[in-house]
């Protein structure tokens, strides 16, 4: 088990969100020694969650989203350069430029990208843009501003509702091609995604569920000009933003030795990796949305999330525990929270929402637009998603920690006539949607050895 380190050298890979509260909360208890943070981008850590709100709105300029500092970390920042391997036995970080950065200890922080559209030359028209970067949105709300005369967004999980509901606001047209029943239906499940989908249609978005995009078509200078669907339809439009999910950065662990996959780096509850034999490491430690870790509220079954909050709670444990004597080191058990504004609604989600079988309107209405739903799993709470009722979920965050029994008890003052009678959470495969789950369960086994998925 890995011992007290005070000074020496620590590598964090990935100038993240996580990163960046790694490398200060290092500082804050006590680290003294070299401190490297490397980052692929050339930018100081930002924040990503605007992206998609505020600077498609142009309220805010995507290069006005920097991160506040809680503090200096006095590091050395290696901005604009990529690490493509880790060796462990010698206990370097291998950059793209060709140098190499010993370590004491590593945090692997490097989350994800943008899944791109499968074929290749489709994806390379100009005018069909993906959202995860600072560049990315810069780059969309561009377009944006310049009116195109329709926007078609392709997967309707929280991004691509979100790039929506920023086209409506701007007054453009835009419709929202989804394989699945309905928007939001792989985190919410099907009865909040109903509520979802109405939202949708009343701002005047043209929904189309059920619906594939087979082809997306250019004109003879290589611009996108629509896009042919597989109900037969075709949708002319001048911008297309790709929401399939997001692709983990970890093609760069290939030959690692560590038990990285398409789902993440698994890791222990005190965010230390395994290796491929499913053996923990002393010196490799993972935090924010790369990471996949065992969590008791949920099975113990690994966990991947794509989450502002957890990534700070994460990343503040991993630091923790690089630096303290096994005694000493804690678990990373913080309940998945997530939030999203989207068509003038605030939707707030705690727990994992996706391991349920049933759920309950405990407050409120779907014909109000004001509820908070709670989400059961074999006859305990396992998640609430409040609809412009925030305030409540601090007394069901209780609710999950506690194991409370499902359907929940009485607690709030609004509580709904129909509490007490639970409906089916009618949560679909994630393999029959168009984007990937922001929350998923991924199983108790870490991945062994690393698998390339060719696009289908």
């Amino acid at each position: 088990m890995a011992g007290e380190l005070r000074d020496g050298r620590i590598v964090v890979v990935g100038a993240s969100l996580a990163g960046l509260r790694a490398a200060e909360t290092l500082r804050e208890e006590g680290f003294t020694g070299s401190l490297t943070v490397v980052g692929d981008e050339p930018y100081a850590p930002y924040d990503r969650p605007p992206l998609s709100k505020q600077v498609l709105l142009g309220d805010v300029p995507a290069d006005s989203t920097g991160l506040p500092t809680r503090r200096d970390p006095d590091a050395e920042w290696r901005l604009g350069v990529a690490a493509c391997g880790l060796d462990l036995l010698g206990k370097r970080v291998l950059l793209a430029d060709g140098e190499s950065l010993p370590y004491d200890r590593v945090l692997i922080a490097t989350g994800t990208r943008a899944r791109p559209w499968p074929a290749p030359a489709q994806a390379a028209l100009d005018g069909v843009l993906t959202l995860r970067t600072r560049d990315e949105g810069a780059e969309l709300a561009e377009r944006l501003s310049a009116g195109p005369r329709r926007v078609l967004v392709i997967g309707a999980g929280f991004t691509g509702s979100e790039i929506a509901s920023a086209c409506r606001e701007r007054g453009l047209d835009v419709t929202v091609a989804e394989r699945g029943p309905a928007p939001l239906v792989g985190a919410l499940g099907g009865t909040l995604s109903k509520l979802a989908a109405v939202m949708q249609r009343n701002h005047g978005v043209d929904l189309r569920c059920n619906a594939t995009v087979t082809a997306l078509l250019g004109d003879g200078d290589g611009r996108f000009v629509g896009a042919d669907l597989s109900d037969g339809s075709r949708v002319e439009a001048d911008v297309c933003v790709v929401a399939l999910g997001a692709v983990r950065n970890v093609e760069w662990l290939a030959e690692s030795g560590l038990a990285a996959g398409p789902r993440g780096i698994a890791c222990d509850a005190g965010c230390r990796a395994f290796n491929m034999y499913g053996i923990v490491t002393d010196d490799v430690y993972v935090a924010g949305d790369v990471s996949r870790f065992p969590h008791p509220l949920f099975g113990y079954q690994m966990l991947s999330l794509e989450h502002w909050g957890n990534a700070v709670a994460q990343a503040e444990v991993a630091a923790h525990n690089m630096i303290n004597p096994g005694p000493l080191q804690r678990p990373h058990l913080a309940v998945p929270t997530f939030w999203s504004t989207q068509f003038g609604l605030n939707i707030k989600s705690v727990g994992v929402p996706t391991y349920s079988d049933h759920v309950v309107i405990a407050q409120g209405s779907l014909e109000a637009s004001r509820l908070a739903m709670v989400y059961g799993y074999r006859g305990r709470v396992t998640a609430a998603v409040t609809v412009d009722m925030a305030k409540s979920l601090d007394y069901y965050r209780h609710l999950i920690e506690t194991a409370a029994p499902f359907p929940p008890p009485p607690g709030a003052a609004d509580r709904a006539l129909m509490a007490d009678v639970p409906l089916p959470s009618d949560v679909p495969d994630a393999k029959g949607l168009s984007h990937e789950p922001v929350v998923a369960l991924t199983g108790h086994l870490p991945d062994r050895r690393l698998m390339v998925v060719p696009p289908t």
